[in-house]
């Protein structure tokens, strides 16, 4: 391992200081986004409850994520107040990050979640992991025919893609693009976007719903497994009778798409180059894969923690968003009607008042209780299956290559919500 390969740069405590004092999430430098934690610090220990230069409030202590998570009455996930002025009236952005998911209260979050999570049983989860497994092989020989690759572009990318694309029968000769449609569309909740980036993202959801216009049109014609095809479910709709309208279905498969790929493809990237700043941790999770290497039971002991801890420590998802609808108070400080929030759970996930030794990566670490899937009702409709991805490919990879070595310093994504790496070059010899 070369002492050349620098993942997360120290930040000088002058320094974190004077982000923080200044935090302002519409004009971050490019210290912050290499290594947010020493200013999230900084702001639980002095402003848990920031007031942000825009109006808003920015939150990152843990128990006062959770006391939001837990409020669905007084703290909305509807965005529309915000993303109007954002994006514009009428525009494609608009339309989609307005009616997907996981910005939206009940009733339409009960109906789209509904049938998503029937399609997500623990049993349905089961029946996909020899396809992952092959899947994972499948990658890992050709990385070793190459002698190393990518972390991102050759590995941890292409496993929530295809996993995803078989989740909602999405033809394999049609997954090419579904990458560069998920970062654009997600790079557009940036707090700040540039001109281009907001052209690209409302060019990427033009596209995105005219192809699922297309495949919804043909899995009407031919539907699949509702046990197993989450489209066929969403089409449907439940026996009760509801149903979702045509911009309601093609933009949730927008989401579903996109969510699923890009926290799993920040999770298996985040874990294997955090474990090339750990080594102990590396060498002792080596030593159980070999030792478990015929038991899957075993491995999935060791390997869930594992991955919770690599969730903890290097969140997928940094920030979440909430509308206050009424005056509450939030940390011992009110908020009036409207105030939008900014929960930092990248922030949260190092408290040290819930976690032991939270700059400390610790994977057998037990009741770890983070955040990086949500809370509450909004809490990650895949969290299972990003679970299961994440067990087997950060597990099957250091089995395959367990010397695997970091040859450049990782490229990371340059996004404050989202928190990953766009490359990650590395040799296996």
């Amino acid at each position: 391992m070369s002492d050349a390969i620098v993942i997360t740069p120290p930040m000088p405590r002058e320094r974190a200081v004077e982000i923080a004092s200044t935090l302002d999430l519409r004009a971050l430098p490019p210290d912050f986004y290499a290594n947010p934690y020493p200013a999230y610090s900084h702001l639980r220990e002095t402003e848990p409850v920031k007031h942000l230069p825009d109006g808003s409030y920015f939150l990152t202590r843990h128990a006062d994520l959770v006391a939001v998570y837990r409020d669905a009455q007084t703290f909305s996930s509807d965005k529309k107040v915000e993303f109007t002025p954002k994006y514009g009236a009428g525009s494609a952005l608009l339309e989609h990050h307005t009616t997907s998911l996981v910005f939206n209260d009940p009733p339409l979050h009960t109906r789209v979640r509904k049938p998503i999570m029937g399609a997500l049983t623990r049993r349905a989860i089961d029946q996909m992991q020899p396809g992952l497994v092959l899947l994972v092989d499948s990658l890992l020989d050709r990385i070793d025919t190459n002698g190393g690759g990518d972390l991102i572009e050759d590995f941890a990318s292409a496993i929530p893609v295809e996993i995803i694309g078989n989740l909602l029968g999405v033809p394999h000769e049609d997954r090419a693009p579904l990458r560069g449609w998920s970062l654009a569309i997600l790079g557009a909740l940036e707090p700040k976007l540039t001109p281009e980036q907001e052209s690209l993202g409302n060019h990427s959801v033009v596209e995105f719903t005219a192809y699922l216009k297309q495949l919804v049109a043909e899995r009407r014609k031919h539907p699949g497994d509702p046990e197993q095809d989450v489209l066929t479910r969403l089409i449907h709709g439940e026996a009760s009778g509801e149903k979702l309208s045509e911009p309601e279905l093609l933009q949730n498969c927008v989401f579903i798409l996109n969510a699923g790929h890009e926290t799993t493809t920040n999770l298996i990237g985040n874990a294997l180059a955090s474990l090339h700043e750990w080594p102990r941790e590396r060498e002792s999770l080596i030593a159980k894969i070999r030792a478990a290497a015929n038991e899957p039971e075993a491995q999935e002991a060791f390997m869930t923690p594992a991955v919770d801890e690599f969730l903890r420590f290097e969140s997928s998802n940094q920030l979440g968003n909430r509308r206050a609808v009424r005056a509450c108070e939030v940390g011992g400080v009110q908020l009036e009607a409207g105030a939008l929030v900014t929960l930092c759970i990248g922030a949260a996930n190092r408290d040290p008042a819930q976690f032991n030794e939270p700059e400390t990566l610790v994977l057998t670490r037990e009741n770890n209780r983070h955040l990086a899937f949500g809370f509450g009702i909004h809490q990650c409709a895949g969290l299972s299956l990003a679970r299961l991805e994440g067990r087997i490919a950060i597990a099957r990879f250091l089995a395959r290559f367990p010397g695997y070595r970091l040859t450049q310093s990782p490229t990371r994504g340059g996004r404050a919500r989202f928190r990953g790496f766009l490359k990650a070059p590395f040799a296996i010899s």
